[in-house]
Protein backbone atom coordinates (compact mmCIF):
# COMPACT_ATOMS: atom_id res chain seq x y z
CA UNK A 1 0.00 0.00 0.00
CA UNK A 2 1.42 3.37 -1.04
CA UNK A 3 1.58 6.53 1.09
CA UNK A 4 -1.25 7.94 -1.02
CA UNK A 5 -3.43 4.89 -0.29
CA UNK A 6 -2.72 5.30 3.43
CA UNK A 7 -3.58 9.02 3.31
CA UNK A 8 -6.87 8.23 1.57
CA UNK A 9 -7.72 5.43 4.01
CA UNK A 10 -7.27 7.82 6.94
CA UNK A 11 -9.03 10.67 5.11
CA UNK A 12 -12.10 8.53 4.51
CA UNK A 13 -12.46 8.42 8.30
CA UNK A 14 -11.92 12.00 9.45
CA UNK A 15 -13.26 13.67 6.27
CA UNK A 16 -15.51 10.87 5.07
CA UNK A 17 -17.96 10.63 7.93
CA UNK A 18 -18.97 14.35 7.94
CA UNK A 19 -19.20 14.34 4.12
CA UNK A 20 -21.39 11.24 4.20
CA UNK A 21 -23.55 12.72 6.97
CA UNK A 22 -24.03 16.21 5.53
CA UNK A 23 -24.47 15.21 1.86
CA UNK A 24 -26.49 12.04 2.52
CA UNK A 25 -24.00 10.56 0.05
CA UNK A 26 -25.17 7.85 -2.33
CA UNK A 27 -23.29 5.93 -5.02
CA UNK A 28 -24.73 4.25 -8.11
CA UNK A 29 -22.89 1.89 -10.46
CA UNK A 30 -19.91 0.97 -8.30
CA UNK A 31 -19.80 -2.36 -10.13
CA UNK A 32 -18.61 -0.43 -13.21
CA UNK A 33 -15.30 0.52 -11.58
CA UNK A 34 -12.51 -1.94 -12.48
CA UNK A 35 -11.01 -3.47 -9.35
CA UNK A 36 -7.45 -3.26 -10.69
CA UNK A 37 -5.46 -1.49 -13.38
CA UNK A 38 -5.29 2.06 -14.60
CA UNK A 39 -8.45 4.01 -15.33
CA UNK A 40 -9.72 7.57 -15.71
CA UNK A 41 -12.73 9.05 -13.96
CA UNK A 42 -14.24 11.71 -16.26
CA UNK A 43 -16.34 13.76 -13.82
CA UNK A 44 -18.63 16.78 -14.02
CA UNK A 45 -17.98 19.57 -11.49
CA UNK A 46 -20.66 21.64 -9.73
CA UNK A 47 -19.37 22.40 -6.21
CA UNK A 48 -16.16 22.20 -4.17
CA UNK A 49 -17.71 19.35 -2.18
CA UNK A 50 -17.62 17.17 -5.33
CA UNK A 51 -13.98 16.32 -4.59
CA UNK A 52 -14.35 14.78 -1.12
CA UNK A 53 -17.69 13.25 -2.21
CA UNK A 54 -16.17 11.31 -5.11
CA UNK A 55 -13.13 10.43 -3.01
CA UNK A 56 -15.38 9.03 -0.29
CA UNK A 57 -17.64 7.00 -2.58
CA UNK A 58 -15.01 5.69 -4.99
CA UNK A 59 -14.09 2.07 -4.24
CA UNK A 60 -10.51 2.89 -5.25
CA UNK A 61 -8.00 5.60 -4.38
CA UNK A 62 -8.32 8.57 -6.74
CA UNK A 63 -5.38 10.61 -7.99
CA UNK A 64 -7.23 13.86 -8.64
CA UNK A 65 -6.09 16.51 -11.10
CA UNK A 66 -6.07 19.87 -9.29
CA UNK A 67 -5.45 23.42 -10.45
CA UNK A 68 -1.85 24.48 -9.88
CA UNK A 69 -2.88 27.51 -7.81
CA UNK A 70 -4.40 25.25 -5.14
CA UNK A 71 -1.52 22.79 -5.24
CA UNK A 72 0.93 25.63 -4.55
CA UNK A 73 -0.76 26.92 -1.38
CA UNK A 74 1.59 26.28 1.58
CA UNK A 75 -0.73 24.07 3.67
CA UNK A 76 -3.43 23.07 1.19
CA UNK A 77 -0.84 22.15 -1.42
CA UNK A 78 0.93 19.77 0.92
CA UNK A 79 -2.37 18.13 1.82
CA UNK A 80 -3.29 17.70 -1.86
CA UNK A 81 0.10 16.27 -2.77
CA UNK A 82 -0.10 13.82 0.14
CA UNK A 83 -3.33 12.55 -1.40
CA UNK A 84 -1.76 12.12 -4.85
CA UNK A 85 -3.03 15.32 -6.49
CA UNK A 86 -1.63 16.12 -9.94
CA UNK A 87 -1.23 19.87 -10.42
CA UNK A 88 -2.18 21.35 -13.79
CA UNK A 89 -2.11 24.90 -15.15
CA UNK A 90 -5.59 25.64 -16.49
CA UNK A 91 -5.92 27.23 -19.91
CA UNK A 92 -2.45 26.20 -21.02
CA UNK A 93 -0.75 23.16 -22.48
CA UNK A 94 0.80 21.55 -19.41
CA UNK A 95 2.97 18.73 -20.71
CA UNK A 96 4.36 17.85 -17.29
CA UNK A 97 0.86 17.37 -15.88
CA UNK A 98 -0.17 15.23 -18.86
CA UNK A 99 2.99 13.16 -18.45
CA UNK A 100 2.20 12.66 -14.76
CA UNK A 101 -1.38 11.63 -15.51
CA UNK A 102 -0.18 9.11 -18.08
CA UNK A 103 2.49 7.78 -15.72
CA UNK A 104 -0.01 7.23 -12.91
CA UNK A 105 -2.56 5.58 -15.22
CA UNK A 106 0.19 3.33 -16.59
CA UNK A 107 1.15 2.45 -13.00
CA UNK A 108 -2.38 1.14 -12.43
CA UNK A 109 -3.91 4.11 -10.61
CA UNK A 110 -7.27 5.82 -11.08
CA UNK A 111 -7.00 9.40 -12.36
CA UNK A 112 -9.82 11.74 -11.32
CA UNK A 113 -10.35 14.50 -13.87
CA UNK A 114 -13.12 17.14 -13.78
CA UNK A 115 -13.60 17.30 -17.51
CA UNK A 116 -15.04 20.82 -17.87
CA UNK A 117 -11.82 22.25 -16.44
CA UNK A 118 -13.64 24.39 -13.87
CA UNK A 119 -16.75 24.38 -11.69
CA UNK A 120 -20.02 24.89 -13.56
CA UNK A 121 -22.32 27.57 -12.14
CA UNK A 122 -25.25 26.67 -14.39
CA UNK A 123 -26.16 23.67 -12.23
CA UNK A 124 -25.62 21.26 -15.12
CA UNK A 125 -22.59 19.55 -16.69
CA UNK A 126 -20.75 21.71 -19.20
CA UNK A 127 -18.53 21.19 -22.24
CA UNK A 128 -15.90 18.51 -21.73
CA UNK A 129 -12.24 19.16 -22.44
CA UNK A 130 -10.02 16.47 -24.04
CA UNK A 131 -7.76 15.61 -21.08
CA UNK A 132 -9.56 12.43 -20.04
CA UNK A 133 -9.75 11.19 -23.62
CA UNK A 134 -6.07 11.91 -24.17
CA UNK A 135 -4.95 9.86 -21.17
CA UNK A 136 -7.40 7.05 -21.89
CA UNK A 137 -6.39 6.70 -25.53
CA UNK A 138 -2.66 7.08 -25.01
CA UNK A 139 -2.46 4.59 -22.14
CA UNK A 140 -5.26 2.33 -23.42
CA UNK A 141 -7.10 2.38 -20.09
CA UNK A 142 -10.87 2.55 -19.57
CA UNK A 143 -12.56 5.89 -19.05
CA UNK A 144 -15.36 5.83 -16.47
CA UNK A 145 -17.94 8.61 -17.02
CA UNK A 146 -18.94 9.92 -13.59
CA UNK A 147 -21.96 12.18 -13.02
CA UNK A 148 -22.59 14.07 -9.81
CA UNK A 149 -26.10 15.28 -9.02
CA UNK A 150 -27.31 17.25 -6.01
CA UNK A 151 -24.21 19.22 -5.13
CA UNK A 152 -25.50 22.13 -7.24
CA UNK A 153 -28.16 22.60 -4.54
CA UNK A 154 -26.00 21.75 -1.54
CA UNK A 155 -24.98 24.29 1.08
CA UNK A 156 -24.68 24.30 4.87
CA UNK A 157 -28.18 24.28 6.28
CA UNK A 158 -29.62 22.78 3.09
CA UNK A 159 -28.18 19.31 3.11
CA UNK A 160 -29.61 17.97 -0.14
CA UNK A 161 -28.88 14.39 -1.03
CA UNK A 162 -25.88 14.14 -3.34
CA UNK A 163 -25.47 11.18 -5.69
CA UNK A 164 -22.49 10.00 -7.71
CA UNK A 165 -23.16 7.69 -10.68
CA UNK A 166 -20.28 5.63 -12.08
CA UNK A 167 -21.07 4.73 -15.68
CA UNK A 168 -19.98 1.76 -17.75
CA UNK A 169 -16.32 1.92 -18.83
CA UNK A 170 -15.62 3.45 -22.22
CA UNK A 171 -12.78 2.21 -24.43
CA UNK A 172 -11.72 3.73 -27.72
CA UNK A 173 -9.38 1.20 -29.32
CA UNK A 174 -10.67 2.10 -32.77
CA UNK A 175 -9.81 5.80 -32.53
CA UNK A 176 -6.46 7.33 -33.52
CA UNK A 177 -4.21 8.69 -30.78
CA UNK A 178 -4.31 12.25 -32.07
CA UNK A 179 -6.43 15.39 -31.95
CA UNK A 180 -9.19 13.88 -34.08
CA UNK A 181 -9.40 10.82 -31.86
CA UNK A 182 -9.42 12.91 -28.69
CA UNK A 183 -12.26 15.07 -30.01
CA UNK A 184 -14.38 12.09 -31.00
CA UNK A 185 -13.81 10.33 -27.68
CA UNK A 186 -14.51 13.53 -25.74
CA UNK A 187 -17.87 13.94 -27.50
CA UNK A 188 -18.86 10.43 -26.39
CA UNK A 189 -17.64 11.05 -22.83
CA UNK A 190 -19.53 14.34 -22.60
CA UNK A 191 -22.73 12.78 -23.92
CA UNK A 192 -22.54 9.90 -21.46
CA UNK A 193 -21.97 12.21 -18.49
CA UNK A 194 -25.02 14.25 -19.51
CA UNK A 195 -27.09 11.07 -19.87
CA UNK A 196 -26.09 9.86 -16.41
CA UNK A 197 -26.83 13.30 -14.94
CA UNK A 198 -30.28 13.32 -16.56
CA UNK A 199 -30.99 9.83 -15.20
CA UNK A 200 -30.13 11.00 -11.69
CA UNK A 201 -32.25 14.12 -12.11
CA UNK A 202 -35.28 12.07 -13.18
CA UNK A 203 -34.80 9.73 -10.23
CA UNK A 204 -34.97 12.67 -7.83
CA UNK A 205 -38.25 14.00 -9.22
Amino acid sequence: MSATDVAWAIGRIYIGWPVRLFTRARAVGLENVPTTGGAVYAINHLHWIDIPLVGLLSPRTVWFVAKAEAANYPVVGGFLRLHGAIAIHRGASDREAVRRMRDEARAGHVIGLYVEGTRQKSGRPGVAQPGAAMVGLQEEVPIIPVAIYGTQFWKPGNFRRCTVAFGEPLRFHDLPKNGKGYREATAVIERRIHELFDELERAEQ
